[in-house]
């Protein structure tokens, strides 16, 4: 009898545990007197880890025991409560906003670029209608109207724009599309004037490290570029443009819904200029020929009954792109010395897809899968130099996000995985290799949706080329007060340097190419690693009845080892590892400010100081300012009946001295001091909207007028020691004017 006891209760103690009391109960608002269900409500108990948050009808059901006497509930926008709780009875509660008056009327205009109060990261958010102050041609030119990101001219022939954060170059931000990394590797020179402008739905720019679930690359920060959505796209959208240089360009995107779960859109780009022209006579053509074919394919799949969605795109390029001297003829002047020129060809298949799980019962756990494909072939000559470079690139990633215990309580992680393969021609040198890496990530988010959230986030990989390393992430918001927050943040990057590729205006040049490496796995030298830390506080306040904010930040970058690119011998350039110290620190101040009904000003100021300890010494970066400001004005006009209005933008640029590389007699024999001379520039763009269909725009760039003067060094002996096309530090052709039309059909 004793033992059938036993036997009884050890079968009876897991349905104990198990059948633990449940409470239930309901979280409305009252609105217009009827009480409307609120999803994503915070529920705990007091003082426990034992919490949850409402379903999509406001339901919830926790975790029950007598002594759990205190129940809070909290949502972002309502006043936080804490229920006193006597039993398991169903509990029916009414969260009352912080905004609750007798009556109110809002009005409000959505930012075209915020920032948020509430993110634990620095991140900037850029709308499409951000986008359309400036002509936004393509994703390197959709960054004039912002001030953190530093637009610039790669070289005085190729037309290609590099840009720069925190003061380094774009190999230090991770840029991806739709969180895929996408612009790397081979695409690193001439990929951002891949994407065209009017594909990209919004950009969101992360200064400092980014997150360990994007990987480890990031090191300045990261840009990612959300892509136009056939599901909510305009059926028919038509973007032609046209410039007084010579330059147009047609974008058409074509949306259709399929099925009730299935859309597609097909996405064509097409850009030219035939024009030739050389307004400051040195025989070479200011702006390059070039034709481009972007086309893509985009499928949507959503079904929200069942919590799934998914994208599938496939997209197909052909770039060329011609410059050098007016006289220069490729079909007979190619690898002669009859006259400059140079060809860059370029031809890229992308594939990728992404498909993503809510649990409808359980929203807050949810899981995603991404892969991409793309295959990237450029054959290209400066001159007597040949260059090419054939890039297949496979990336992967399963990802999963779930809560511990309540919505304040977030995790994310996962597993990745890349393959990169490499076949390159260097002058007359080949250089082949593959890389390949499996990663996993964890992050934890807190967020108590008030005045704190922070997220700690670790991965390891095994790259076979770079090792098994750890990568460690940090970021901080605090509000201490109400409308601010400060934030802090810190991150170590690791990546490979694909040393030619990334710094392709070398070859029109003439100087002498020296790999000065040891053992290193690529090229002979080592990766690149570095911290990154900063510090940003941002404040909002209201004057005269106008909303503004202010944001103050502060970044440092120090690398353990960076591959220096040293310019400074004027007869060669050198690649090395670091010896000794790098860094660089970035201040920034901006100020965000309505001003009157519809008119925005947005001002800033930037500091940098950049420097690297390179063979000669410790120096100031080349071609880096110290001192830059920044200010963009905007207004628009009320709607008409028709849905019309005018819109008026204009972006003023200063841009400080910068340094040259090479010794100051060479300088001197070339005709430049050792500093360049400061700069500003003006843009303006007008738009007239009739309605919601149709809109015209014209505009300009360096009004001005704004030229830099013999940008080509030896231009009159292109074949002589002396040749070079990148003392570049401002425009190169004076005043630019453009006209475009936009029409649309929902």
């Amino acid at each position: 009898m004793k033992s059938y006891k036993l036997i009884l209760m050890a079968l009876l103690l897991p349905l104990s545990i198990y059948s633990q009391e449940k409470l239930k109960g309901v979280i409305v608002e009252n609105i217009n007197n009827d009480d409307v269900p609120v999803a994503g409500a915070n529920v705990y108990w007091l003082n426990t880890s034992v919490g949850t948050v409402t379903d999509f009808d406001g339901n919830f059901e926790i975790d029950y025991k007598p002594e759990y006497k205190k129940m809070v509930v909290s949502f972002v926008g309502y006043k936080t409560d804490t229920i006193t709780v006597n039993s398991s009875n169903r509990i029916r509660h009414t969260l009352t906003s912080k905004a609750n008056l007798d009556e109110v009327t809002i009005t409000a205009r959505k930012k075209a670029s915020s920032r948020s109060f509430l993110e634990s990261q620095n991140i900037i958010n850029v709308s499409s209608a951000e986008l359309l102050k400036a002509a936004c041609c393509n994703l390197a030119e959709s960054f004039e109207t912002n001030p953190s990101i530093d637009v610039n001219f790669a070289d005085a022939i190729s037309g290609t724009k590099q840009i720069k954060m925190l003061g380094l170059t774009s190999p230090y931000i991770l840029i991806t599309t739709e969180n895929v990394p996408s612009i790397r590797g081979a695409s690193q020179a001439y990929g951002l004037s891949f994407i065209p402008g009017t594909w990209v739905e919004s950009i969101q720019i992360t200064k400092g490290s980014g997150s360990v679930v994007n990987g480890y690359e990031s090191i300045a920060g990261q840009i990612n570029a959300e892509l136009q959505k056939p599901l909510t796209d305009d059926k028919l959208f038509v973007n032609a443009y046209g410039s007084g240089n010579g330059r147009f360009e047609l974008n058409t995107h074509l949306n259709t819904q399929v099925t009730n779960r299935w859309s597609t859109g097909l996405y064509i780009h097409g850009n030219m200029r035939d024009y030739e022209f050389d307004k400051n006579n040195d025989s070479f053509i200011d702006a390059p020929l070039m034709q481009q074919v972007n086309v893509m394919n985009r499928w949507q799949y959503t079904d929200q009954e069942n919590g799934y969605l998914g994208f599938f795109n496939v997209r197909y390029l052909n770039d060329s792109k011609q410059t050098g001297q007016v006289a220069f003829d490729p079909e007979n002047d190619r690898g002669t010395t009859n006259a400059w020129g140079s060809e860059i060809k370029t031809q890229r298949f992308d594939v990728s897809g992404k498909f993503g799980f809510v649990n409808p019962d359980i929203p807050w756990r949810t899981g995603g899968i991404q892969i991409a494909y793309s295959h990237h072939d450029q054959e290209s000559y400066f001159g007597l130099n040949d260059y090419n470079i054939q890039h297949n690139s496979l990336y992967s990633q399963l990802t999963y996000n779930s809560i511990i215990s309540d919505s304040r309580h977030k995790i994310k992680t996962g597993l990745s995985g890349t393959y990169d393969s490499y076949e390159e021609l260097v002058l007359t040198e080949n250089y082949s290799r593959i890389e390949n890496s499996v990663g996993a990530f964890f992050e934890y988010n807190f967020d108590n949706s008030s005045n704190l959230s922070y997220s700690l986030g670790i991965r390891g990989d095994v790259h076979n080329r770079l090792g098994a390393f750890i990568t460690p992430r940090f970021h901080l918001r605090y509000t201490p007060w109400d409308k601010s927050a400060i934030r802090v943040s810190a991150g170590r990057g690791k990546r490979s340097a694909n040393i030619f590729t990334e710094n392709q205006s070398l070859f029109a040049t003439s100087r002498s190419l020296n790999v000065l490496g040891n053992s290193g796995k690529i090229y002979g030298l080592d990766p690149e690693i570095a911290w990154n830390y900063g510090i940003s506080y941002m404040q909002g306040f209201n004057l005269f009845d106008r909303r503004g904010d202010i944001t103050v930040d502060f970044f440092r970058t120090d690398f353990e080892n960076q591959i220096v690119v040293d310019w400074e011998n004027p007869t060669e350039i050198n690649f090395y590892n670091l010896d000794e110290e790098s860094y660089s620190n970035n201040f920034q101040a901006e100020f965000n400010y309505n001003m009157f009904e519809r008119f925005d000003m947005r001002l800033a100021y930037k500091y940098y100081d950049v420097e690297t300890t390179y063979l000669s010494g410790k120096k100031q970066n080349p071609l880096t300012p110290n001192h830059r400001f920044f200010t963009n004005v905007s207004y628009e006009t009320k709607l008409n009946t028709k849905g019309g209005n005018w819109k008026f933008d204009a972006t003023y640029n200063y841009i400080g001295e910068q340094r040259f590389a090479s010794s100051a007699t060479y300088l001197n024999t070339i005709g430049l001091s050792e500093f360049s001379s400061s700069l500003s520039t003006v843009n303006a763009q007008i738009t007239k909207v009739f309605s919601n269909s149709f809109e015209l725009y014209i505009g300009g760039e360096n009004l001005t007028n704004v030229k830099q003067e013999n940008p080509i060094i030896g231009s009159d002996n292109p074949f002589g020691a002396e040749f070079d096309t990148t003392y570049v530090y401002g425009p190169i052709f004076g005043s630019s004017y453009y006209a475009g039309l936009r029409y649309r059909l929902n």
